[in-house]
């Protein structure tokens, strides 16, 4: 792989009296296609160690619940499956209480030759990659961080994009050069290591991951100290679920997509946002995939570095429509994530929406809700009110629909800063792909970021792009998503909807 992909987070390398390489997996949580296993893989050929991998699910959290402990824990039972086929010792541990954990990953570290982490920037798992390698650093051991985030590695250009079309146009010039950096499909073939154990000492104070939880069951869930009033959702979670909303959106949607993407009706998206928050898919896998499925190769790519959304892959409308979402949409929320570390704060949004907004800060506003009025979809508005109902339903909004939804809290809210705090709330609260470089682009665009000045200037929004729910009425037909996320819609809003 390209070596920028490779980060030290401490002084130390690789030491020959260690037991075995150890994959600290914590956000590429997946067997395949992942970049972060090929460099444990190969440190473990090159040491002639065995490899151990350790994916622990922590209860502390911000945001804890059901649904996002149900959606890994699909991944758990997936892996496990997929590594027990394997040399590699892979090794589950869910936290019964906070702070449980504490001291795992120390004492299976100092048995190490050297650990290999993901490299992920948002969320607490920047935070806690720096107060691991400080700690592993006192105890002699090296740990390195893999970015396999993205088809562009976040550290191959120290710029900060402000603008898609100027992100657009630099991954035109530039990401060429790295369409033959990607992850190995199978891992481990051709490659003999020695089968690895975690030491019974560990064992006996951390166990792994008991088989009720991996599989499902309601009440070894129901024992974890999180949030179960935000209930696990229909989706399954894990690789496998992920390739087959892979393979079905690629079969039967992609043609459809640059049509039907912003159609409630239709709901011609994806589906795959949840699965590449949480790791279970790679954006390499789901590019080749498309890639493949296209008859694609890197030579039909246009000469035109011009910065256009369509046309320079070479590929049909629907594949050019959603990569143009998968990589640069995308990948500008990692390169914002991966270099600066206010990416969630107010102030990093651009001058001229900061400026704007406070000019606007005092006009009336049309409406004022809470947080518990926003959360309970009881506004005045029931396209809002519905959109609201789907985020609480099923763990994501339409795509159209996602941006509306921003835009109002907006309008409806005293102040800006009040807004964002409540978007990131239940945003992260209820959304699959929340707490995601890329669920903060589309929070802060709402509010100006990677956007320009709008006219004709407004109301509580001055030259922040307007959107209204009239005008989404007049381009959209809701019908069926009104029948199905409505005020009439079946059952309550805080229904669990997961299947036993």
């Amino acid at each position: 792989m390209n070596p920028v992909r490779i980060r030290s987070l401490n002084r130390h390398g690789p030491r020959s009296d260690g037991h075995f390489v150890l994959y600290w997996m914590t956000a590429f949580r997946r067997s395949s296609w992942n970049h972060s296993l090929d460099r444990a893989v190969a440190l473990a050929v090159e040491l002639d160690k065995p490899l151990v991998v350790l994916e622990a699910l922590r209860v502390g959290y911000a945001w804890a619940s059901d649904r996002f402990h149900r959606f890994v824990l699909d991944g758990m039972a997936d892996n496990e499956k997929a590594f027990s086929q394997t040399p590699v010792c892979y090794y589950p541990y869910v936290e019964p209480h906070p702070g449980a954990g504490s001291g795992l990953l120390e004492s299976l570290a100092e048995r190490s030759a050297m650990v290999v982490t993901d490299d992920f920037p948002a969320f607490f798992l920047p935070r806690m990659a720096r107060s691991a390698a400080a700690k592993l650093e006192t105890m002699g051991v090296g740990i390195e961080a893999v970015d396999g985030n993205g088809l562009y590695p976040m550290r191959a250009t120290e710029r900060v994009f402000t603008r898609a079309f100027d992100w657009r146009r630099y991954l035109q010039k530039n990401l060429p050069d790295h369409f033959e950096d990607r992850p190995r499909v199978y891992p481990l073939r051709g490659t003999k290591l020695t089968p690895a154990t975690v030491p019974a000492a560990v064992q006996k104070k951390w166990p792994r991951a008991s088989e009720d939880l991996l599989q499902g069951d309601r009440s070894a869930l129901a024992e974890l100290p999180i949030d179960h009033g935000v209930a696990a959702v229909a989706e399954r979670g894990g690789s496998v679920g992920g390739r087959k909303r892979l393979s079905v959106f690629v079969d039967d949607s992609l043609a459809g997509y640059a049509e039907k993407r912003n159609d409630p009706d239709a709901d011609g998206s994806s589906g795959l946002s949840a699965h590449l928050h949480f790791g279970h898919l790679s954006a390499h896998e789901i590019f080749w995939r498309i890639a493949n499925a296209q008859g694609w190769s890197p030579g039909e790519l246009s000469a035109s570095t011009s910065g256009s959304r369509t046309g320079w892959w070479g590929m049909g409308e629907g594949a050019e429509g959603f990569l143009d979402q998968l990589v640069t949409w995308r990948e500008i929320g990692f390169n914002m994530c991966a270099h600066r570390s206010d990416y969630a704060q107010y102030d990093s949004l651009p001058d001229w929406a900061k400026q704007t907004l406070a000019i606007h800060g005092p006009d009336e506003r049309p409406y004022l809700y809470s947080l518990e009025a926003f959360e309970a979809a009881e506004t005045h508005d029931p396209i809002w009110n519905a959109a609201q109902r789907q985020l609480v339903r099923e763990g994501r909004v339409q795509n159209y629909l996602r941006m509306l939804w921003g835009k109002k809290i907006l309008h409806w809210t005293r102040t800006p800063e009040q807004a964002l705090e409540i978007m990131i709330e239940l945003n992260n609260k209820y959304a699959l792909d929340g707490r995601d470089p890329n669920s903060y682009s589309g929070i802060f665009w709402t509010l100006g970021r990677y956007d320009r000045a709008w006219g004709p200037e407004r109301e509580v929004f001055g030259k922040i792009r307007y959107m209204s729910s009239d005008n989404t009425k007049r381009k959209l037909k809701l019908k069926n998503y009104l029948d199905n996320y409505g005020e009439t819609s079946a059952g309550p809003l805080f229904d669990a909807v997961r299947d036993p």
